[in-house]
């Protein structure tokens, strides 16, 4: 049976229905690949950071008993729907809530820090709770010009990125390339550590340091398949990593029937719209709806460009053909639904579709 894969970014009531990957009528092998999410700690509407910070415990609880790889939290700054900024605080509150599902950042944006202090913070997890703890590192500032002014943020900090990363990756091993400097602790839990990126400077980046490699497809999707292309290509073994790890970033809305399915994009569309456009004001359905159908909503919508929305076996039957079209190692999945619950059900109708978890 051909694959019916649903791309669900329409502005409408009724969505589109086309293969996003490959070429009409292709038939693909479901694959053995991991999944992980991608937890952004939404805060809701009418929610508080501590509604996120609890739903965050509750949804990696859900990961861990339902057999998903890894959970990893994004740092963002300045965003009212969205409390993950101190992101190695996170990971501490949910690991200690947590046995033994793997934790990390998806990731630090690094510019934003001292090499040695973020270090000494993932040295202290790793410390905390030994083989569970991931670093991903993005060059990002993972916010606006007014608030990497407010961090102290150079702009040019993100120059030196390729240096702070082999810096970073020193202090978590047995030997400072700092004279005299030592993380504590730190030093010697050689934390993995993993680029983030959604161009082709990162794919080589991390292939020339032969680091596994996660694309952000699930909001930056345009360079996706090149920059997979150019990682495998360029690829250095090193102690780390003998071959290429390739990630890469989906978002699911899975629900019981494809009409919820729909009516949560929806909802999501239309926040995100807001979120983008006024972030300060609400805006009703008509105006969100009217913004998606603009040219500048239709932008922004495209960012979503990867998304499995409906029932189980739809979202399982988009991510089989993505994970083979892209040619991925691991799925990093976000489960951006309306609610807590919804977010919750998601993950566990995905969990059900993928038994034991993998595509």
């Amino acid at each position: 049976m051909g694959w019916r894969v649903f791309h669900r970014m329409c502005h409408s009531s009724t969505c589109c229905e086309s293969p996003p990957f490959g070429h009409a009528g292709e038939v693909t092998t479901p694959l053995s690949i991991p999944l992980s999410i991608l937890d952004l700690a939404i805060i809701g509407e009418g929610e508080t950071a501590s509604d996120a910070f609890t739903a965050s415990v509750a949804l990696a609880q859900t990961a861990e008993r339902r057999g998903y790889q890894r959970v990893w939290y994004a740092e963002h700054h300045n965003m009212a729907s969205i409390a993950s900024s101190a992101t190695s605080v996170l990971i501490a509150h949910v690991a200690a809530h947590t046995t033994s599902i793997r934790l990390g950042a998806g990731g630090v944006m690094l510019p934003n820090h001292s090499p040695l202090t973020i270090a000494e913070q993932f040295g202290t997890l790793a410390t905390l709770h030994p083989n569970r703890i991931d670093l991903g590192l993005g060059r990002a500032p993972g916010s606006d010009q007014n608030t990497m002014r407010a961090m102290r943020v150079d702009p040019r900090s993100s120059d030196r990125f390729p240096d702070d990363v082999r810096e970073l990756q020193r202090y978590l091993s047995d030997a400072s390339q700092v004279a005299g400097v030592v993380a504590v602790p730190g030093a010697g839990t050689k934390v993995p550590l993993y680029i983030l990126g959604s161009s082709l400077f990162g794919a080589r980046l991390a292939a020339a340091f032969g680091m596994p490699y996660a694309f952000a497809s699930h909001f930056a999707p345009a360079h996706l398949l090149d920059a997979v292309a150019t990682y495998r290509e360029e690829f250095q073994p090193s102690e780390q990593l003998a071959a290429p790890y390739v990630m890469a970033g989906v978002n699911v809305i899975a629900a019981d029937s494809e009409e919820d399915a729909e009516r949560q994009r929806v909802i999501v569309a239309r926040r995100r719209i807001g979120r983008f456009v006024t972030p300060r004001r609400k805006l009703s359905d008509d105006e969100a709806d009217a913004l998606l159908a603009s040219p500048q909503g239709k932008q922004i919508a495209q960012m979503m460009h990867y998304t499995a929305a409906g029932t189980p076996t739809t979202v399982k039957e988009y991510l089989d053909t993505f994970a083979a079209s892209v040619g991925v190692d691991e799925l990093v999945t976000v489960h951006p639904a309306p609610t807590i619950a919804e977010r919750l059900r998601s993950v566990e109708l995905l969990a059900d579709a993928n038994d034991p978890v993998t595509v």
